[in-house]
């Protein structure tokens, strides 16, 4: 009965398919994880705005010609180097810096955004979802290093859904049919398909040699094959080829992207550098990367960890205050300072950073330490309540937090 009842439409190709999601559920699930899995990914690429209003501009253009065009399609530029892009249910597109600086010209940003389109609006998401093929997300920049044991399990709720939804891998049945129709937009909206082949192409070539941030990034979650070029090839071949390329416009509008390259190459450095235990040599490097582009919020929360590393607590506050000043919103941010801000014994400042940074992103770790705060403050209930909240995850932050909550309710 289950199986007859949920048995629904793909409205891109038509098929029958499972449909235990109804579309209202897909089109909140999609706006309620859009800004937390934005910055469990890096955030929003502020320093650039007019980066994102073209990128904005490219996807819409796209989006009016999908077999979806109603839905509240929605695009965003990630302030990430990985090389990724990715879409949550009801149309919630990102796409990370790191890729755009690999692109020649607008085709092939509008190929791979057409990609995601298609991911949206043939609910690929959503089957996912009810297949069960989600994966253990952590959390990028939480730690110097995404291994970092201490971070992991650290997302609560529906961000950690989130960002499993965008970091879980497609399998080839979806990515060939992204690539299928997401050419199909290509031709319908005006832009050259080859350029579609093209980047698949260099794909593949960059995942046989295992190129780094890739193999992290876009071939995590979107592998390549020589399968997907040949049936572009053949796509192409019978659509014919020809379009808008738009390799000067593109040019343009990623000039500031390009010049201030450095900058980032600088902050990754030195987050390699630390991961390394090099601390003085990280900070060296990003010290680099804020002479370049100093109002980059990611910049000062990097240093600021490096500084606490190197036991410097009052340094780390200086940065953390200006990294939250830059982009107040960003979570991470908030939840660094809150932290730092706790091991100087500044209650207030604690209480107030972590609590702003669970409004956005909750996560286990402030949970844990918002009980903290409430005992040393003698607010047992209150401690109570956070430790317990603490203690739903998983691994030594919910092991510390069910200790504490024992000790209170002994």
């Amino acid at each position: 009965m289950l199986l007859l009842t949920g048995c629904a439409v793909n409205p891109v190709t038509g098929e029958k398919q499972l449909s235990l999601i109804g579309e209202s559920q897909e089109l909140a699930l999609g706006a309620e994880q859009y800004t937390p899995t934005q910055q469990t990914q890096g955030g929003q690429f502020y320093v650039d705005p007019e980066l994102t209003l073209y990128v904005r501009e490219v996807g819409q253009k796209m989006a009016r010609v999908s077999d979806r065009p109603d839905l509240p399609y929605e695009f965003v530029v990630l302030n990430s180097s990985v090389p990724n892009a990715w879409a949550l249910p009801g149309g919630k597109i990102a796409i990370n810096r790191g890729l755009l600086v690999k692109f020649d010209d607008e085709a092939q940003l509008a190929s791979v955004l057409g990609h995601e389109i298609v991911h949206a609006a043939a609910r690929h998401s959503v089957q996912r979802m009810q297949q069960g093929m989600l994966i253990n997300a952590g959390v990028a920049g939480l730690g110097f290093a995404l291994s970092d044991s201490q971070w992991s399990g650290l997302l609560m709720g529906g961000a950690a859904m989130g960002a499993q939804l965008a970091l879980a891998q497609y399998g080839q049945g979806d990515e060939l049919e992204s690539d299928h129709y997401g050419i199909v937009y290509m031709k319908k909206a005006g832009y050259d398909p080859q350029a579609a082949v093209e980047l698949q192409e260099i794909f593949l070539e960059m995942s046989k040699g295992r190129e780094a941030g890739f193999v992290d990034g876009l071939f995590a979650t979107h592998p390549p094959s020589s399968t997907r070029v040949r049936e572009n090839s053949k796509l192409v071949g019978k659509i014919g080829s020809g379009g808008y390329r738009g390799a000067d416009v593109y040019q343009k509008k990623t000039a500031f992207l390009r010049k201030v390259q450095p900058a980032y190459d600088a902050h990754d450095e030195a987050m390699k550098l630390a991961s390394d235990g090099d601390m003085n040599a990280a900070l060296t490097k990003v010290d680099e990367a804020i002479n370049v582009l100093p109002r980059e919020a990611m910049f000062y929360s990097l240093r600021g960890r490096i500084h606490q590393e190197l036991n410097n607590p009052d340094k780390a506050s200086a940065d953390f205050e200006k990294a939250v000043s830059l982009y107040p919103e960003m979570f991470i941010y908030r939840l660094h300072s809150g932290l730092n801000a706790l091991t100087l014994n500044n209650l207030s400042k604690a209480r107030e950073n972590l609590t702003r940074a669970n409004e956005v992103v909750p996560t286990s770790i402030a949970f844990l330490r918002l009980g903290d705060i409430a005992v040393k403050e003698n607010n047992r209930k209150e401690a109570i309540a956070y430790y317990s909240k603490a203690a739903e995850s998983s691994g030594d932050i919910a092991e510390e937090a069910r200790r504490k909550l024992a000790a209170l309710t002994q």
